[in-house]
């Protein structure tokens, strides 16, 4: 809708401008005085000052766009397999440690950078993919962040293998709607992002039980990945842009902050006090303000802003390369399975916009859209753009903790025959062995 608010603003602003310029010169070329007519007269003195204006209105957003793009491929793009190890004792917080120290809001130093070199957040794309029934971890990341990201990798999780794919695995998937079909939607929070989903804290994940124990979040999700046929293909796409300040020295013209005075603001609310915190009536424990789930809800509110956020965006991809076998049951499990990140009264994940037209007798009679809509959702999975259609499927902020929780490497009770794992731990070799020549 704003680009075609601009279009229209744009065919219309300009050629106004410049007929009444062209007015202008004839008045003048003929000697007639325009005097008597004081409002032609102030419009024409304002003139010089309105056209720049709407020349740098309509090329502004273009200008950001292009210096954006050229900074996005000059950063270049990696893609990274995830081997996992055979043992895993370690908690979701393993990969929230991972997600904080790969951050990096990559502000501008100065307004060059900003609106001459583009300089701006880059989006890290965490992605699953079932090729085949062969489930896959891969993380595609700024090819300058990608020691950053293996090195933290390795530090959280011993025995893991890191490995730079040459070949993007998605590439094998080119686009023909004569052999092939897919469905693709977005997934993001239904409420405010303020509020938080429900993370590994609640699963009990922080005070790390026995294996056996562990409730796994991502079992489900493997479990029906591996199921796909070898024509099909199951891809998840999480994007992570870091949630960071937007102002005039970072490249945007108007100011956005960061969540956490809108989680203050909201836990204000609910606590019945004014912005400086201060409440008319003392909570005591005889007589509780809240309830339970409000407590827990403010608890986990406060402990989301303490920690890193990234503005998320959740694709979820079900691929046949035989659309005679389209498989319309594979499609439901490929976003029902964020429905246990639930709670009820806080926050849930479910989808927002998908590929297809829940009324195409008369959105889409001829089904040209949503064959265009498949197109451009396979070309920006490719590309790692999450471009929401919406309000509705917007990014939403989402912090480390609760990013961790929706992927990170499943533990060892994660059996699925699907997911392959590193057959064996590398050690490093003895420090105390002898040295030197053999004596025969």
């Amino acid at each position: 809708m704003k680009d075609v608010f601009t279009g229209v603003f744009g065919a219309v602003a300009i050629p106004v401008c410049f007929g009444v310029i062209a007015l202008l010169y004839w008045f003048f070329g003929r000697n007639i005085d325009i005097a008597f007519l004081p409002a032609l007269s102030f419009a024409l003195f304002l003139l010089p000052l309105f056209l720049p204006v709407v020349l740098f209105y309509l090329t502004y957003e273009r200008w950001m766009e292009f210096v954006r793009t050229m900074f996005y491929y000059k950063m270049g793009r990696t893609t990274l397999r995830i081997k996992l190890p055979p043992e895993v004792l370690k908690s979701p917080e393993a990969m929230e440690s991972v997600f904080t120290h790969s951050f990096s809001a990559m502000n501008p130093d100065n307004l060059k950078e900003a609106y001459l070199d583009g300089k701006s957040k880059q989006p890290i794309s965490l992605e699953l993919a079932s090729i085949g029934g062969d489930v896959r971890f891969y993380m595609n990341v700024p090819s300058k962040l990608k020691d950053v990201i293996e090195s933290q990798l390795y530090a959280s999780y011993p025995g893991v293998e890191v490995e730079e794919e040459l070949l993007d695995y998605v590439a094998e998937v080119q686009w023909d709607p004569e052999k092939m079909d897919l469905m693709s939607f977005h997934v993001t929070k239904k409420e405010d992002s303020i509020y938080p989903i429900k993370t590994y804290v609640e699963f009990g994940h922080d005070k790390l039980p026995k294996e056996e124990e562990k409730f796994e979040p991502m079992a489900a999700l493997i479990e029906f990945m591996s199921k796909a046929k070898l024509h099909e293909r199951v891809y998840i796409q999480i994007l992570c842009t870091p949630h960071a300040k937007e102002n005039f020295n970072n490249g945007y013209l108007s100011e956005k902050g960061t969540w956490e005075k809108d989680v203050y603001k909201a836990i204000n609310e609910k606590m019945g006090r004014d912005d400086k915190g201060q409440s008319a009536t003392e909570e005591t424990e005889s007589r509780p303000m809240l309830t339970t789930g409000e407590r827990d809800t403010i608890a986990a509110m406060e402990r989301n802003i303490t920690k890193v956020a990234y503005d998320v965006g959740i694709r979820t991809m079900y691929i046949t390369l035989d659309k005679t076998q389209f498989n319309p049951n594979m499609i439901g499990p490929t976003f029902g399975s964020f429905s246990q990140y639930s709670i009820l009264g806080r926050n849930a994940l479910g989808p927002r916009w998908k590929t297809a037209f829940d009324n195409s007798w008369y959105e889409d009679i001829s089904g040209a859209k949503k064959t265009a809509r498949k197109k451009d959702e396979l070309q920006k999975y490719k590309l790692r753009k999450y471009e929401p259609d919406g309000a509705a499927d917007a990014a939403k902020t989402m912090s480390a903790e609760e990013l961790a929780t929706i992927y990170h490497i499943p533990g060892s009770s994660v059996l699925t025959p699907g997911l392959s794992r590193v057959p064996s731990v590398r050690r490093d070799a003895p420090g105390n062995l002898p040295v030197g020549e053999l004596p025969f």
